[in-house]
């Protein structure tokens, strides 16, 4: 077996050691389930992705998404660097769209250029779905603020657009900086919930030109928390929309996240609710880092 090369690359980045750090591995067909696992605990991000067709399945790569601890069927930041990597590795032209096949199905992702060089990637996530409301009291104690922080206006909820996700709305920064799991509460309160992964939000933010504050925590992923999540800000995003957050059911807005671990990110969000359907696109930028081998 050949080695297989990888990019580390910064996801959702604002510049070079910002975002969510990302390994994507390319012709990486060959691979077992078990290399696969190793290599991601080896690297230990919160996601390392798999390239395993190196030419286009029914017009996308085959891609497989891996934590230090298990395989997920979707998630968001592995997508935008991944296709990315297929851009600037594999295609190796400015193409407009890249098409990932996951286990959740197809996701596209569309390439807008500056200069030249890949520049903002919009992901389009899947249908979006909204479960019954999660009981304030007991969220509450999970995230370990008090029921006061949370803003009653808005249901605590679980949504997914391919991972579900507990959608928690704060009314503060002072409360979201505050949130932590309380692990001895954690594991059986949302054990049986549609979604264990669990994003907080308030209206306050560091940057002004910024509409929320985002903290995401990813336990049941082996990942304490995360510096930046396309897929729960796809989750957030179809919320919003839903329920008007900033009066109206079509939201344009940016979103940062990973301030309190020192990994700033910026993400941008994009959705459109009526009864029947919720598109919702999640967009950020890709900074190369490095590039190298596993040797096999």
């Amino acid at each position: 077996m050949t080695n297989i090369p990888f990019l580390i690359l910064d996801v959702f980045a604002t510049g070079k050691y910002t975002g969510n750090q990302l390994a994507v591995c390319l012709d990486a067909g060959a691979l077992t389930d078990v290399q696969m696992q190793q290599i991601a605990r080896e690297l230990n991000f919160s996601e390392t992705t798999f390239v395993t067709s190196s030419e286009p399945v029914n017009g996308g790569y085959n891609t497989r998404i891996f934590t230090p601890t298990t395989e997920l069927p979707f998630a968001g930041h592995p997508t935008l660097g991944t296709a990315f990597a297929i851009q600037q590795e594999i295609v190796k032209a400015a193409v407009e769209r890249v098409n990932l096949n996951y286990q959740v199905g197809q996701i596209p992702v569309d390439l807008n250029y500056l200069n030249g060089a890949p520049d903002i990637l919009w992901m389009h996530q899947q249908q979006s779905q909204f479960y019954d409301a999660v009981d304030v009291e007991i969220l509450a104690a999970v995230i370990a603020v008090s029921p006061a922080d949370i803003d009653a206006r808005y249901p605590i909820e679980p949504v997914t657009t391919g991972l579900p996700f507990i959608i928690v709305p704060l009314k503060t920064m002072a409360a979201v900086s505050q949130a932590k799991l309380k692990l001895d509460l954690y594991a059986h309160s949302v054990a049986n919930l549609p979604a264990q992964a669990i994003l907080v939000f308030c209206p306050e933010t560091i940057d002004p030109s910024r509409q929320l504050h985002v903290r995401v925590f990813t336990e049941c992923f082996g990942i304490p928390e995360d510096p930046a999540t396309g897929s729960a800000n796809g989750c957030l995003a179809a919320y919003l929309a839903k329920y008007q957050y900033f009066g109206s059911p079509t939201l344009d807005i940016t979103v940062e996240q990973g301030i309190e671990m020192g990994r700033s990110s910026l993400l941008y969000l994009r959705a459109n609710y009526t009864p029947t359907n919720c598109p919702v696109s999640i967009g950020g930028r890709v900074v190369k880092i490095a590039k190298g081998e596993f040797i096999l």
